[in-house]
């Protein structure tokens, strides 16, 4: 009975322990901010067969050739891909090289959407088993990486470009060529 009684009392103290530590979580800033691992880190080696005819595929010797790019991680089934299709093109105006990475996608399925969404894309290259992908910290699409003149990753953008994402990824693609 004694055994029992203590028992009872090491579970209360535990719960309440639990229950100490999620009141105390609940009580920190929120931080919607995702820490990349991949930033400060130079690409991986890979070279990508072209995913469309028009343009040609895409290496890591194609990111360090001296010029920052946008790296943009695309598929054309995927429906935030095509919702940030205009804030790519307005990239492009404004003077960003933009290369991409299509993930298991279809040839015709690119050329598709490209027909219907634009092509800003000066490079693209096929990643048919995310190899790439996963390689370069990419959780999903879409994803938009900044990449220095030396192959680099100095920023990583999680999600859809929005409208007002597009003067900070521009920054962030003067920081990288500077």
């Amino acid at each position: 009975m004694k055994r029992l009684r203590y028992s009872l009392w090491v579970i209360v103290g535990i719960a309440a322990a639990l229950f100490g530590l999620f009141a105390y979580q609940l009580t920190q800033p929120k931080d919607e901010f995702v820490q990349s691992a991949m930033v400060g880190e130079p690409m991986p080696d890979f070279d990508l067969p072209p995913a469309v005819p028009a343009r040609p595929g895409l290496s890591r010797a194609d990111l360090a050739d001296g010029e920052a790019k946008l790296l943009n991680v695309f598929a054309s089934w995927c429906i935030p891909c095509a919702a940030e299709a205009p804030q790519l093109e307005a990239l492009e105006r404004s003077g960003a090289n933009i290369v991409a990475v299509a993930i298991r996608d279809r040839p015709e399925d690119v050329e598709r959407f490209l027909s219907v969404y634009g092509n800003p894309f000066t490079r693209i290259g096929r990643d048919d088993i995310s190899e790439v992908q996963l390689a370069i910290g990419s959780s999903g699409v879409p994803e938009t990486f900044v990449i220095d003149g030396n192959g680099v990753i100095t920023y990583q953008h999680i999600g859809d470009i929005r409208e007002d994402d597009v003067p900070m990824l521009l920054e962030e693609l003067r920081k990288a060529q500077s």
